[in-house]
């Protein structure tokens, strides 16, 4: 979705991070994944991330950002 609507990303692998796992829950409150964080603010997985999309929202974060 990302790639479709020409936003950058950096997709950050924590499969085998331990450590980075536990900032991701300190961080969020959440241990799924994906987990989507827009400029230092978690937005959450992918069903919040969908839905800033169609809201309009994603757009507006695209700008801020």
């Amino acid at each position: 979705m990302l790639d479709r609507r020409g936003i950058p990303y950096e997709e950050v692998n924590l499969g085998k991070d331990a450590d980075g796992r536990a900032k991701l829950v300190a961080k969020t409150g959440m241990m799924t994944f994906p987990q989507v964080i827009i400029d230092g603010e978690p937005l959450g997985g992918f069903q919040e991330l969908a839905a800033a999309d169609r809201s309009g929202r994603l757009a507006d974060l695209r700008v801020a950002a």
